[in-house]
């Protein structure tokens, strides 16, 4: 059962215009910089994305927004992409904000197989417009459904051939949950490991969930917003 794949432009042949993907990564940390890049070299149009949030201007999705192949974005954060709010205004982009915890929670109950579940966060905002509030112990929970894709883009530290990944400390941050909540699951890794290299109680996503892996290259660690301290 050997699940890798030459590199990542092999991993999107399967990716078609007008699926919906989720995407890893928390602003520029965790981001499958390697796979989004090949889906914009493919050129794969009218995409629906749902990721914490949608890149900068030339980092991530951005990538995708700057070449028009993104139709939609399911996100919780967009305030650091100029290049999106123009699109949106223009119309040009549909967007869906989400709580960031409804929007992990969403994912996670997709791969849980639970189609919907009540939350309070939300309630009496623009967020519950439309969607079914119900009281439980004299509180109000609004109804939101599960959220699943076509694939999911996940990045992880290490892999084996099997597809067990472990994540490394906060870039494991929506990876996990993405890895359940799709019909085919892509993931890149910085270092591809032999069998039995990864501790079994290690692993954070099991192979089980895992389509197709490769190592991924030319990793940069960018800094999203970069503040410094004014000198003395």
């Amino acid at each position: 059962m050997d699940k890798r794949v030459a590199n990542a432009d092999a991993a999107v042949e399967k990716v078609f215009d007008g699926a919906t993907i989720l995407v890893g990564g928390f602003g520029t940390c965790g981001i499958p910089e390697n796979l989004i890049a090949a889906v914009h070299r493919k050129g794969t149009k009218n995409l629906t994305c749902a990721s914490n949030n949608a890149g900068t201007v030339d980092t991530g999705l951005g990538l995708l927004l700057q070449s028009h192949q993104i139709r939609k974005m399911i996100a919780s954060y967009v305030g650091e992409n100029k290049l999106f709010e123009q699109q949106v205004l223009k119309g040009e982009v549909e967007v869906e904000l989400n709580p960031q915890g409804t929007l992990a929670e969403r994912m996670r109950a997709g791969g849980a197989g639970i189609p919907a579940f009540f939350t309070p966060t939300g309630v009496g905002t623009m967020i519950a417009e439309g969607k079914e509030v119900r009281e439980f112990d004299g509180r109000k929970y609004v109804l939101e459904r599960w959220l699943r894709g076509d694939f999911a883009f996940v990045k992880a530290w290490k892999g084996d051939r099997w597809g067990n990944l472990v994540y490394r400390k906060t870039a494991r941050n929506f990876n996990p949950m993405m890895a359940t909540a799709a019909d085919y699951v892509i993931a890149e890794v910085e270092e591809l490991v032999e069998l039995g290299t990864l501790a079994p109680e290690s692993v954070h996503t099991p192979g089980i969930f895992v389509n197709a892996i490769f190592q991924g290259v030319n990793y940069e660690k960018k800094i999203e917003k970069r503040t410094v301290r004014k000198r003395a």
